[in-house]
């Protein structure tokens, strides 16, 4: 790292000069990309900063700036008062900063003392008295902060939850001083979302500066003490959290204002999708499904709610046949499609928006033409004679791009390159254009920003009102309300309570999801066993 005498930061808050200060920070990439356009940047000692923005706004550039993974093309960071230009990454850990990325960087063969422990300098003495050492370190930490983990634990063994528990413990181990979130609550569970914010506010009270970075406006609202929006490279505004509002900032992020989502009531018609007494085991070879019954009718939205890791991710993988249902019946449109060929399923009747988009919606290397035909790249008019036809795949996917706004530099982009809207609107798209007869939707709006969420939202109603039978699985409460017609609780892989959307309550979902089941009677209407 170079430091170099300058004139401290202008800016104050209550005579205290900022932690970090960044000024007039710009930052460009090939193709004639601005990501960041002149910002400017301050965090105090003690501060959670939030930094929100839409999904290619350009907040995770600038972090990337602040933590010396990337050079800025001009601008000047501070640190303490002192002018810094961090080459790499090891510097600025070296200076007290630490960054929690949104894809964790751990290994998951290693325990959590051995991830903690990884580019350490090794020390002198026994390997015993070290390992004392450092789990003896890690457990103050972990009390300290509120971070219960058991450094002997494998990072396989542990909930995405407790992993980012560990990256965070990481941070502090090698003396982070500053701590960078990104999009830290992308992943979790809501009741994992509230025990990281608790350990936030922790964090800042013990004197640490944290830089929040998401697209959620709650949760900005209700941890940060200061809020800077960012929208295509700018900065559209820098407000204390107390004295702005969620219309406020929904205005400063799109540029308008952002609409709840209104619907008609559903007409539920003939039946699509039925599951009969569905028993599933999950990778241990333990039950994951006991007995799932569930009905979905064309021309309705019903939600599954639930804590993950209740059998939310088996009952998705049984569905579209990557998982054995060991016993059981899948109907789908009146034919059983149960352990069928995923390819036989599709053909059934069922479109799938995966809870992975990455993992299982999307081949991140190829383009995003190519991504657009993947379910049906070996059927005419974009094969003929096990030849692709290149202008075939390209007018399809140009068509795809215009109706359902995706934005990218070119069909030949690959979708990896793409924000996590756009690479969800790319799964969507090809979903839709199949016009299957059951859509499965698994946590559609994870890591995507208040605008595609709107645009997720407003294309699943109107599916439904074109007559869809829609299975929406997520862990989001507010989302199941607002775009479910009827909401299914499932706790330890069974459905235990049904209800009208606008008839269930989020305390009364929520005691539910804890398997305490309030004083509410089940609607009847989608029950498989009735």
């Amino acid at each position: 790292m170079q430091t170099h005498p300058g004139e401290p930061p202008a800016a104050r808050m209550s005579g205290n000069p900022p932690v970090v200060e960044m000024r007039g920070i710009v930052k460009r990439f090939p193709g004639g990309v601005t990501a960041n356009a002149g910002i400017d940047l301050h965090l105090y000692r003690g501060e959670i900063l939030g930094l929100l923005g839409e999904n290619g706004a350009g907040k995770t550039t600038l972090m990337n700036i602040l933590y010396g993974l990337y050079h800025p093309d001009a601008g000047d960071i501070y640190l303490h008062g002192r002018h810094v230009r961090f080459r790499s990454t090891h510097e600025a850990i070296a200076h007290g900063l630490g960054m929690v990325h949104q894809h964790f960087m751990l290994v998951p063969t290693f325990t959590v003392a051995e991830n903690i422990a990884l580019g350490q300098p090794s020390g002198r003495g026994p390997v015993l008295e070290k390992r004392q050492t450092l789990n003896r370190r890690i457990l103050e930490l972990s009390k300290r902060y509120g971070l219960e983990t058991d450094p002997d634990a494998y990072i396989w063994q542990l909930s995405v939850g407790q992993q980012q528990r560990v990256e965070i413990l990481k941070a502090l181990y090698q003396g982070a001083e500053v701590l960078i979130l990104d999009e830290p609550t992308a992943v979790l569970t809501p009741q994992e979302v509230d025990e990281l914010l608790a350990i936030l506010r922790r964090l800042a009270t013990d004197g640490r500066s944290v830089i929040f970075i998401s697209h959620k406006l709650r949760e900005v609202l209700a941890v940060c003490d200061r809020i800077m929006v960012l929208r295509d490279g700018h900065l559209t505004g820098d407000v204390p959290a107390a004295e702005t509002s969620l219309a406020d900032l929904s205005r400063m992020m799109v540029g308008r204002e952002v609409a709840a989502i209104t619907k008609r009531p559903a007409t539920p018609g003939e039946e699509r999708l039925r599951l009969q007494d569905l028993h599933v085991w999950d990778d241990r070879g333990l039950p994951a499904l006991r007995g799932l019954g569930l009905v979905v009718r064309a021309g309705e939205i019903v939600g599954i709610a639930g804590v993950e890791g209740n059998g939310q991710r088996e009952l998705e993988e049984a569905l579209c046949g990557v998982r054995a249902v060991q016993s059981g019946q899948v109907l789908l449109c009146g034919r059983e499609v149960t352990n069928a060929p995923p390819s036989k399923i599709l053909k059934a009747g069922l479109g799938h928006i995966p809870s992975d988009r990455y993992r299982m919606g999307l081949i991140s290397d190829f383009s995003v033409a190519e991504n657009l035909v993947l379910t049906a790249v070996d059927q005419p008019p974009f094969s003929q004679h096990h030849i692709l036809q290149q202008n075939a795949i390209r007018a399809h996917a140009a068509n795809l791009v215009e109706r359902f706004d995706i934005r990218t530099p070119a069909l030949d982009t690959p979708a990896a390159t793409l924000s996590g809207g756009n690479a969800q609107k790319i799964v969507l798209a090809r979903e839709l254009a199949r016009r299957p007869e059951v859509l499965l939707v698994a946590q559609p709006t994870r890591g995507l920003d208040i605008g595609a969420i709107e645009y997720v939202y407003r294309e699943l109603v109107r599916q439904r009102d074109a007559g869809m039978a829609i299975l929406l699985i997520s862990t989001e409460l507010d989302e199941l309300l607002q775009v479910s017609d009827r909401v299914a609780v499932l706790y330890e892989g069974r459905i235990i309570g049904e209800f009208q959307a606008e008839a269930a309550g989020v305390e009364a979902l929520g005691l539910m999801m804890a398997g305490i089941a309030p004083g509410m009677h089940s609607t009847g209407a989608g029950n498989a066993h009735a």
